[in-house]
């Protein structure tokens, strides 16, 4: 087991989300001392899991998002990501299952909200949100998940379903001693302006979304 120091619940308090399309739920908000890197992040917990017939009776395994704070997507609705709908489409899976979807401060994978727009200036020069990190002399993806890990151990949650695209939180969530048992996809949310970086996360990063349907046709 890696050794990181552990996490506890700071408090817990019950929120009713209401999202623009008229979707609602309750969820329990969960905050925590000892994050390894002292961010705030949150634990947004829905549903509960229910017995699953395919484990014979056993309450079935939580689904769980580790979701990065995206300020243009997730609040003002940008285009030029996916981060919205997913974060949208992820509160409704979990709720439906059970589980838990993390909210990591963690905007612009890593990089912070300044220089995720200086990256999409470079963007609209022709780069790849990849190469336009690198040029800034940032990391294409300066992510880390060990308190994510911390955040699921306070939680009491050692195994779990990850809806995520995106094969580097598996395996890093399993090298923190997660058992990640299965990796979920998420939906495909194409715009004219986010095709080129959705084709990139597939060719850069190997999120599993369908390349074949993410055609030049929608660039815009």
């Amino acid at each position: 087991m890696p050794d990181f120091p552990a996490a506890t619940p700071r408090s817990r308090v019950r929120v009713p989300l209401r999202f623009h399309d008229g979707y609602s739920v309750d969820a329990e908000l969960v905050t925590f001392h000892g994050l390894a890197d002292a961010q705030e992040h949150v634990a947004v917990v829905l549903g509960t899991p229910t017995a699953d017939a395919s484990t014979t009776g056993a309450a079935s395994t939580p689904l769980v998002r580790l979701h990065s704070e995206c300020l243009t997507g997730d609040v003002f609705g940008s285009a030029r990501c996916d981060c919205g709908p997913q974060l949208r489409e992820a509160v409704e899976r979990i709720a439906d299952r059970g589980g838990v979807l993390l909210y990591l401060r963690q905007e612009g994978r890593g990089i912070g909200l300044y220089n995720k727009l200086d990256a999409y200036a470079l963007q609209d020069q022709g780069l790849d949100t990849y190469a336009a990190n690198t040029a800034l002399g940032l990391p294409e993806d300066a992510r880390d998940y060990t308190a994510a890990a911390q955040m699921l151990q306070a939680l009491g949650i050692s195994s779990l379903d990850l809806l995520s695209n995106n094969p580097d939180k598996a395996g890093q969530l399993r090298d923190l001693g997660i058992h990640v048992r299965d990796r979920v996809p998420t939906g495909v949310f194409q715009t004219a302006h986010n095709v080129r970086y959705l084709r990139a996360k597939v060719l850069q990063t190997q999120h599993t979304l369908p390349l074949a349907e993410l055609t030049g046709r929608h660039a815009g």
